[in-house]
């Protein structure tokens, strides 16, 4: 047996970039994850770290990820991850590692000061 599970809470760093495949919508986003800064036991302070995540949002998920989610959002994923291979431009072959969601959850939205459109109050 093996498991292939990944959960993550953090914040949008962009506004999700839908588009379809046949008529399937998927939703494409990034996830900051944040470290906090530590003192390590032997004194070495070790600064923040943030880590980004690929994001990929199939169907209903994408729709509504579309909808209600924008940079900023707070979000709980639950999910799979994928690697997959492609060539660039220049015929160089790449890799890239992707969370493929199965639930997620809006923990908070962005103030409004944050979403786009909307001027500061």
């Amino acid at each position: 047996m093996s498991v292939n599970k990944v959960i993550l809470v953090g914040n949008v760093g962009t506004a999700p970039e839908v588009r379809y495949v046949g008529t399937r919508p998927v939703a494409t986003l990034s996830l900051a994850t944040n470290e906090p800064a530590r003192t390590a036991a032997d004194g070495t302070a070790v600064p923040e770290r943030t880590e980004w995540h690929r994001i990929i949002m199939w169907d209903k998920a994408a729709e509504t990820a579309e909808r209600y989610i924008s940079k900023g959002t707070k979000l709980y994923i639950e999910g799979k991850l994928r690697t997959r291979q492609y060539q660039d431009r220049n015929a160089i072959t790449r890799s890239v590692t992707e969370i493929i969601v199965d639930t997620f959850d809006i923990l908070s939205r962005p103030t409004a000061t944050n979403q786009p459109g909307q001027s500061p109050a």
